[in-house]
């Protein structure tokens, strides 16, 4: 995939695929790299690639969105049936659609003519949300979105049946094929799940850094679950399957707000900007999204860009440290704020985090913020607004915000009282050293008791997370410094959590927002400063937990006299269910001839029994068992596989591996499992 070509629109991608000839097929992909490789020329809303010495492509973007195939012209003797259109198409991102929000007007900006990306999905599907009085409720599918349904199955386990290096340019398109068939069907959910596995493929098989395998079995798994599922459901819960195109905004009144924190948006689609995070006087949270096609350097930039919300206009950095009064507020359900004609806005002062009312954020125990984090992923749907909205991901997302801000692959979804924001954590910490992991070192923290990493949101090296990871670190080696954060939670076997604002070290009263602002060792304290890094800290037996300190108390200048006890690393990985959740991370990148293998299927399913997990013991043996099946016709030739019988067996072992994470994960902090705090 090639950031510098303009996003294409997934039916431009199928039609232009669907009409070549099968000998063009088997050399798309070819013709692909090819594409990806030649010089990129910009003018205006044309975009030009020199396939040759003789040939140009030309990608017509007006608003920046290639919309139609006769938009891309080829100047070759075989256009328009020939191969380079359709290795364009696949080569360029893929578009989302440009549906205007309920009750906003269409946007004028440039900027704003883009569509939204949706969020990335890291968790199990959650449940639907309730229809209101006055929305009809379906009784069942119609036969259209059956149809849709069953051709999202089929392309879906087509993908996983060839892994990663098999799905190419026309399983890809085929999967694009069925997403738009879908959102014609109505059901604008599985379609932005199909098209968020096109967009993790392209970014495996280019070996893009930002891919995440993790991502690509979340989309895969999203995908089989609407598809298994819609069929058969009715009423609410079919509402909440099919999903929604356009944003409802609603009015709220008059809005008191103050600025939280502001992070970077930056997706796998094309799409870059700032989120600005607020609090009204109850808690609750609310955002003012800038994002629009770019790359890291508008995710960067756009903190300093104004945003224009009533009678006035802020930058996000600015908006993040003072507050808004706000009139005529109209508000999606994901406490988006919107800008219609009618909102009036002003300035007005802000206040410090330990002030109230953003103190009550910090006051809420933690165990309770787990609870809701992990039953919001349960009791919300997907989101699909760009202010953080995975996810998606951040991302992810409709900006993938969250897959996507946080990691490329984490959403976000609607939290308590249908507001945005349900997985972020506000933690009061102690710094007590770092760790070193797969993906580079993390903080380690004191938070009530409990040993927390504190990994970078973002590992863009255009956006400051890591460096500012490694100057906290210093921070860190001196041990006892006290720090109140926010960061977003990462479902793990040990408390993990992605950091995203932190209080500035020299003045508490000011924060620091880590993916926007860069730290100084002039931030550090003079005392703290230190030319070597934390020590990694990882004793391989318990220690006595220290005693959490106040702010403004002394630290004794060698530390405190004893730390929270530290899991080594490699305790995560001697979970049984990893053996499971390994097994299907195989199946999605390889494809189910890995399974086919002959192997320790048996002893491994024997260790998950002997440690109580019987279900993940036959849910593995039905995945092997079904990778593996081969029948013959009467003449005693190999018949196809059933990768339908495959993809069920698969998605039911995917599916338990995420609700066991998210139990390990809300025992890791003491709260109460997901089930129960969502009831």
């Amino acid at each position: 995939m090639s950031p510098h070509l303009p996003p294409v629109s997934p039916s431009v991608t199928a039609q232009l695929v669907a009409a070549l000839t099968p000998r063009l097929r088997k050399r798309l992909d070819a013709g692909v790299a090819k594409v990806a490789g030649r010089p990129v020329v910009r003018d205006g809303d044309i975009v030009r690639i020199a396939v040759d010495d003789d040939t140009d492509l030309e990608l017509h973007a007006p608003g920046g969105v290639v919309t139609s195939a006769g938009a891309i012209r080829c100047g070759c003797l075989l256009a328009p049936d020939c191969l380079h259109r359709a290795a364009a198409a696949s080569a360029a991102p893929v578009a989302e659609p440009t549906d205007p929000a309920v009750g906003e007007p269409r946007p004028t900006e440039p900027q704003r003519k883009s569509p939204q990306v949706s969020v990335s999905a890291s968790a199990v599907l959650p449940a639907p949300a309730p229809v209101t009085a006055d929305e009809p409720v379906p009784e069942s599918a119609t036969p259209a979105q059956c149809t849709a349904a069953a051709a999202l199955h089929e392309a879906a386990a087509a993908v996983l049946e060839a892994g990663v290096e098999g799905a190419g340019a026309v399983l890809q398109a085929e999967l694009l094929r069925a997403a738009h068939t879908a959102r014609l069907a109505g059901l604008p959910r599985a379609a932005g799940r199909a098209v968020a596995v096109v967009t993790a493929l392209r970014a495996a098989r280019d070996h893009d850094p930002a891919h995440r395998l993790g991502d690509l079995t979340a989309a895969l798994r999203d995908v089989l679950v609407l598809a298994h599922r819609l069929p058969v459901a009715t009423g609410p819960e079919l509402a909440g399957l099919r999903g929604t195109v356009r944003r409802p905004y609603t009015p709220d009144g008059s809005l008191r707000l103050y600025g939280l924190f502001a992070e970077p948006v930056l997706t796998t689609t094309g799409y870059a900007g700032t989120v600005t995070w607020t609090a009204d006087a109850a808690g609750r949270l609310y955002t003012v999204p800038d994002v629009a096609p770019g790359g890291a350097e508008r995710a960067t930039g756009s903190a300093d860009r104004a945003v224009r919300i009533g009678d006035t206009s802020l930058t996000p950095r600015e908006l993040s440290r003072t507050g808004l009064a706000v009139s005529g507020a109209t508000v999606s359900p994901t406490g988006r704020l919107g800008a219609g004609a009618g909102v009036r806005a002003v300035r007005a002062p802000g206040v410090s985090w330990h002030a109230e009312p953003l103190d009550r954020l910090w006051s809420v125990p933690v165990a309770e913020q787990i609870s809701r984090a992990l039953a919001g992923d349960l009791d919300a749907p997907k989101a699909k607004d760009t202010d953080g909205t995975h996810g998606t991901h951040h991302t992810g997302n409709t900006h993938d915000t969250g897959e996507r801000t946080a990691r490329g692959g984490r959403d976000r979804r609607d939290g308590e009282g249908g507001r945005d924001g349900h997985d972020l954590l506000f933690l009061d910490v102690t710094l007590i050293g770092t760790v070193r992991e797969a993906a580079g070192e993390c903080l380690l923290a004191d938070c009530d008791g409990l040993t927390v990493r504190l990994a970078a949101a973002h590992d863009d090296p255009a956006l400051p997370h890591r460096e500012n990871l490694r100057l906290l670190a210093l921070l860190a080696s001196a041990r006892g410094a006290r720090l109140r954060v926010i960061a977003r939670l990462t479902p793990a076997p040990l408390p993990r959590a992605l950091l995203l604002a932190a209080s500035r070290p020299t003045d508490p009263a000011a924060h620091v927002d880590l993916g926007l602002d860069r730290l100084r060792r002039a931030d550090l304290p003079t005392e703290r400063r230190s030319d070597t890094p934390a020590t990694p800290t990882t004793p391989a037996s318990p220690t006595t937990p220290a005693t959490p300190a106040t702010p403004g108390s002394p630290v004794p200048p060698d530390g405190p006299r004893s730390v929270p006890t530290v899991h080594p690393a490699t305790d995560a990985d001697e979970a049984p269910v990893h053996l499971l959740r390994r097994r299907v991370h195989q199946a999605a990148s390889g494809g189910r001839r890995v399974l086919a293998f002959p192997g320790s299927r048996q002893s491994e399913a024997a260790l998950l029994r002997r440690h109580g997990l019987g279900t993940a013991g036959e849910l593995l043996t039905a995945l092997h068992a079904t990778a593996a099946e081969r029948t013959r016709d009467p003449f005693g030739r190999l018949l196809p596989a059933d990768i339908g019988r495959f993809a069920t067996a698969w998605l039911g072992a995917a599916v338990y591996t995420e609700e066991v994470d998210r139990a390990l994960c809300a025992a890791a902090w003491g709260a109460d499992p997901p089930g129960l705090a969502s009831r």
